[in-house]
C-alpha cells in the first residue's frame, strides 16, 4: 500500500488554512503537516466545542486527512537560554506574555501540552517539533565549557520535557523530535545522549528530516537504521551542497539563497539528498506513515515547488515488498 503524501503547513502559515487545503488537494497531495501556526491550529483552543471539527470539515471538503501535527515555534522556547528578541517573534503573544524568560518557557510547555490534547481531540497520534536547547549556545565549545554544563543541559531539558510527555502518555499521542541545530538533539550522538536523558520513554521519537543532515555530513540512510525504533515521523526537505573553500559548512551568516553559503534548502529533488536509498531503508525499517514535504527554497516561487517536489518524490518511491527481508533470507537457507 502506497504511503501517503502531506504537505506541511509551517511555510504556508501565511494564507488561511482553507486556502493552503485547497492548493494542497489541487496539487495531489493526500492531507496536511497541519501547524499550531497562524489559523491553521490555535492549541489553547483544543476543548473549544466546534474548534476541531471545524479544521476537520475543510479537511473533508478537500478530500484530505490528516496523520500528524506540528509546533516547532513554542517547542523551540520549552528550553532556550536565552530568551529574546527571536522568540518574541515566533511565540506569539499569549506565550511571550511580559517576556520574562522562564515565563515563556513555563507558557511554552503549556502550549506543548496542549498540542498532544489538541492532536488526540483530532484522531492524530504524532505531534512533530522543537524542543530548544540551553547549551545550543556552547555548540563551539569556546570558550571552554566544563563538562558538567553540558550534563545539565540534559538534565534541564529532562525536567522540561517529562512532564509535558506525561501529558502526550496520557493522550496516547507521540512527539516527533526533528534532530536540528539548535535543539538538544541535532546529529547523531546528542540524540543518542538525548534518548538517554529521558531513559529511552516511548512518549519520545524522532522526525526524520535529512535536509539538516546533509550539511552536517550525517549520513541520513544510516540515521534511519540506526534508529529505527524511534522513527516516528519522516519530512522531505532537500539541501544543495556547494563548498568552495570559501562557502562554508557555517553559513557566513548570509540570508537563505545567497550564492555565497556553503549550503542551502532547495525544493525536493534538486538537492543532494539519496531519497531512493532513503525511501529503501524506510521500507525495510517498516515504516508506513506519511512522507510530508516539507518546502523550502528560497530561489523558486512556492506554487511551483510545491508540487513539483510531490511529483519528485514520488518518482523515488514504491510500495515495500509483501515479503520480509527475513523470509527472503530464509526461504534460501
Amino acid at each position: 500500500m502506497p504511503r501517503p503524501y502531506t504537505l506541511f503547513t509551517g511555510q504556508w502559515a501565511d494564507l488561511p488554512f482553507e486556502e493552503v487545503a485547497k492548493l494542497a488537494s489541487g496539487w495531489g497531495y493526500d492531507g496536511l503537516e497541519i501547524a499550531v501556526s497562524g489559523d491553521h491550529l490555535d492549541a489553547w483552543r483544543w476543548d473549544e466545542p466546534g474548534y476541531v471539527e471545524s479544521k476537520l470539515a475543510v479537511l473533508e471538503k478537500y478530500n484530505l486527512k490528516v496523520w500528524a501535527i506540528s509546533n516547532h515555534l513554542k517547542g523551540q522556547a520549552v528550553c532556550d537560554d536565552p530568551i529574546d528578541f527571536r522568540h518574541e517573534a515566533i511565540v506569539g503573544a499569549k506565550v511571550w506574555g511580559d517576556g520574562d524568560p522562564e515565563g515563556v518557557r513555563q507558557r511554552a510547555a503549556e502550549e506543548m501540552k496542549h498540542t498532544a490534547r489538541l492532536a488526540k481531540a483530532l484522531g492524530v497520534d504524532t505531534v512533530v517539533g522543537f524542543t530548544g536547547s540551553s547549551i545550543w549556545q556552547y555548540v563551539a565549545m569556546f570558550p571552554p565549557v566544563p563538562a558538567a554544563v553540558i550534563e545539565a543541559g540534559y538534565q534541564d531539558f529532562a525536567d522540561r520535557w517529562n512532564p509535558i510527555l506525561d501529558v502526550f502518555d496520557e493522550c496516547g499521542v507521540r512527539f516527533a523530535h526533528e534532530v536540528h541545530p539548535s535543539e538538544i538533539a541535532y546529529d547523531y550522538w546528542t540524540t543518542v545522549r538525548t534518548l538517554e536523558a529521558i531513559g529511552h520513554r516511548e512518549a519520545f521519537g524522532l522526525n526524520w528530516d535529512p535536509s539538516h543532515f546533509m550539511w552536517q555530513g550525517i549520513d541520513p540512510v544510516s540515521f534511519i537504521w540506526d534508529f529505527k525504533d524511534r522513527i516516528y515521523h519522516v519530512d522531505c526537505k532537500d539541501t544543495k551542497l556547494r563548498p568552495t573553500g570559501r562557502n562554508t559548512v557555517m553559513g557566513s551568516h548570509l540570508p537563505w539563497g545567497d550564492p555565497r553559503r556553503g549550503w542551502d534548502f532547495v525544493s525536493a529533488g534538486r538537492g543532494d539528498v539519496p531519497w531512493e536509498s532513503s525511501f529503501r531503508a524506510l521500507a525495510a525499517i517498516g515504516y508506513t506513515g506519511p512522507i510530508s514535504v516539507e518546502w523550502e527554497d528560497a530561489g523558486m516561487d512556492r506554487l511551483h515547488g510545491a508540487p513539483e517536489a510531490l511529483a519528485a518524490l514520488k518518482k523515488f518511491d514504491f510500495p515495500a515488498s509483501q515479503t520480509s527481508f527475513d523470509a527472503a533470507f530464509s526461504s534460501k537457507s
